[in-house]
């Protein structure tokens, strides 16, 4: 359930100057008569950064605006300058020969009408000095000019309506194809407020299942009555079974009883919405029942979400406050995980993308249900390399819902992590050690963001400048990132070494963070509170403690969960946690399944401790 670092290997990021790159419409041309009426334009907008002189990387985005007939599918072509190179391309089939690069586009989004645009993105690597590309065609049609520097404004000549605003996100027009929203009409009497925080004044729905777990536990009952999360991971998990689990609807009806003692309070129920197909596309403890390959994006949409939605929307249910956590693990992975199969099918086929927008379209469409996106962890996304492009195909993929940037309430970290909401002895990931930042160290491998809370707080002002509303809220899952007990450090330490200064210091006690199966060690975080901070809605408990992440051994089940390396005790690990032991616990169950050892070193090491 829990990923790799994303990007292996120390790297020094300097974040230079972002251009935008605007490519006025190009003439008519004679060509075959399919693309007679083809014009084009493009918005290119590149994030250049250096990490040794004269070496680095860059993300770019991509708007390609259609300015004459519709489009039924596109293939754009362009050269790199000299000294770069493509390394991965999202939303469209990338391929390069040398510094030319040629794109076609994805199964969602070849259909583009006339004054529509696609957006599309990439990242690469440069060397000498960065410069953008000078020249894009789209079906052979070239969409000629010659850009401005990166910090102008687009000439007076280019048309107002192909060429964004510089202070503004490249304009997207959502494809064709993706589906409209089925659910049941908006709510026109009784309605409840949509609310700005469903966690400001409400109250948590304990989950039955979880408090009767816990409360078999020796020492459970004083933490049993605490709210956690609900996961729908797959279709049978919505009607449950009866007698064994819960369904979906019954977890409701339990929450309108806990709401006839609630002194008055609402109630918010957690619910975490992750069947997408191919999931968890990079691991395997928790892969999923549906494929891409055998009609999943269809059985994902009218077996799985439709009747979430629809169960969600009957009025019984509208005095909840109703919370989904959409697809732990999946838009970041179209980011750093493509070299694995499944994961590029993902991309290429749109199916991550468009589930995500069609689980928005219906979820948002009932007042009383708030959306907040999974956005990984900073161990994983927060290096400049993977955090830009992450935050591009968030923006992307919500635009193209129905209802585009009001389709989201929030984002939500760390779920299912471990990473602590701050390190209290490392503040500052630039401080100096012997004449080397902390940063830089083994374990954080330049990756400047070493907790959550700095990297929650740099991802809501990122996306707020990608044109997501100022009221949008950060959520982070605090149930398994406390690190406490007798390990944990009381002091900054005073060795002149890097490596011994941060491992002596830091409370987050894994080899590696890329370490995410079951990790020993670990215990409960802050117990959930609403407005812990600005911007963050809530501190959560998604993860209930207890649930394993994956299986430490080979387990047969009907779940279509395999077994993943990264569980196994006895591993030694590999370049996706920089070949550090896993540290996993032993005899764990498959994911989701009840791990009393888990439980128990999670209680015995929760900070705040547990009284």
């Amino acid at each position: 359930m829990r990923l790799s670092l994303g990007r292996s290997g120390r790297r020094r990021l300097a974040l230079v100057g972002v251009g935008v790159v605007a490519v006025a419409s190009a003439a008519l041309l004679p060509v075959l008569p399919a693309f007679a009426a083809t014009s084009c334009s493009v918005t290119y907008t590149p994030s250049p950064w250096t990490e040794s002189p004269g070496v680095g990387g860059f993300s770019a985005n991509l708007t390609l605006n259609n300015t004459g007939d519709a489009w039924t599918s596109w293939t754009l072509r362009f050269t790199l300058p000299s000294g770069q190179s493509l390394t991965q391309g999202w939303s469209g089939n990338w391929t390069a020969s040398g510094t030319a690069v040629t794109v076609t586009n994805a199964s969602f989004n070849g259909s583009v009408p006339t004054g529509g645009s696609t957006g599309i993105g990439f990242n690469g690597r440069w060397t000498g000095s960065f410069s953008a590309p000078t020249s894009f065609s789209v079906n052979g049609v070239t969409c000629g000019g010659t850009p401005p520097p990166p910090t102008t404004t687009p000439p007076r000549t280019t048309p107002p309506a192909t060429t964004p605003p510089a202070t503004t996100p490249p304009a997207t027009t959502p494809p064709v194809t993706t589906p409209p929203p089925t659910t049941p009409p908006p709510c026109t009497t009784n309605c409840p407020a949509h609310v700005d925080n469903p966690y400001a004044g409400a109250k948590g729905y304990v989950n039955p299942e979880w408090k009767a777990k816990a409360d078999a536990e020796p020492g459970g009952s004083r933490i049993s009555n605490t709210s956690t999360g609900v996961w729908l991971d797959r279709i049978a998990a919505i009607a449950g079974t009866p007698g064994t689990s819960m369904g979906l609807r019954e977890h409701l009806n339990a929450a309108l009883a806990q709401a006839q003692t609630s002194g008055g309070q609402p109630v918010v129920a957690e619910f975490v919405i992750y069947d997408l197909p191919n999931r968890d596309c990079s691991a395997l403890a928790s892969n999923g029942e549906l494929l891409i390959a055998q009609d999943g994006l269809n059985r994902y949409k009218n077996e799985y979400i439709t009747p979430i939605a629809n169960i969600m929307a009957d009025p019984a249910y509208r005095s909840l406050r109703i919370v989904t956590v959409i697809e732990v693990d999946s838009l970041p992975n179209l980011v750093t995980n493509l070299s694995f199969a499944k994961c590029a099918e993902a991309q290429s086929t749109g199916a991550y993308v468009q589930g995500v927008q069609f689980a928005l379209n219906k979820l948002h469409a009932i007042p009383n249900v708030y959306t907040y996106v999974d956005a990984a962890h900073s161990g994983w996304l927060g290096w400049d390399s993977n955090f830009d492009p992450a935050v591009n195909i968030w923006a992307t993929t919500v635009q193209g819902t129905t209802a585009g940037f009001a389709s989201v309430d929030g984002f939500i970290t760390d779920t299912a992590n471990t990473t602590p909401v701050a390190e209290p002895f490392l503040t500052n990931p630039d401080l100096n050690i012997n004449g080397q930042p902390v940063r830089s160290s083994n374990f954080f491998q330049w990756n400047p963001f070493l907790d959550e809370s700095h990297f929650g707080a740099m991802l809501y002002t990122k996306l707020v400048a990608k044109g997501f509303s100022p009221n949008i809220g950060i959520l982070i899952d605090t149930s398994r990132n406390g690190w406490g007990g007798p390990n944990r450090p009381t002091a900054v330490s005073t060795s002149t070494d890097l490596n011994t200064f941060v491992d002596q210091s830091r409370i987050d006690k894994r080899p590696s963070r890329g370490n995410w199966c079951n990790p020993s060690g670990a215990g409960m975080g802050i117990r959930p509170v609403a407005s812990p901070a600005a911007h963050f809605d809530a501190y959560v408990w998604i993860k209930p403690p207890g649930e394993s992440d994956g299986s430490s051994t080979l387990i047969p089940n009907n779940e279509g969960k395999g077994f993943d390396r990264m569980c196994d005790p006895t591993y030694g690990g590999n370049a996706l946690n920089n070949n550090q032991p896993t540290n996993a616990l032993p005899n764990a169950p498959i994911s989701g399944g009840w791990f009393p050892a888990q439980f128990q070193q999670l209680m015995a090491n929760a900070f705040p401790p547990l009284s």
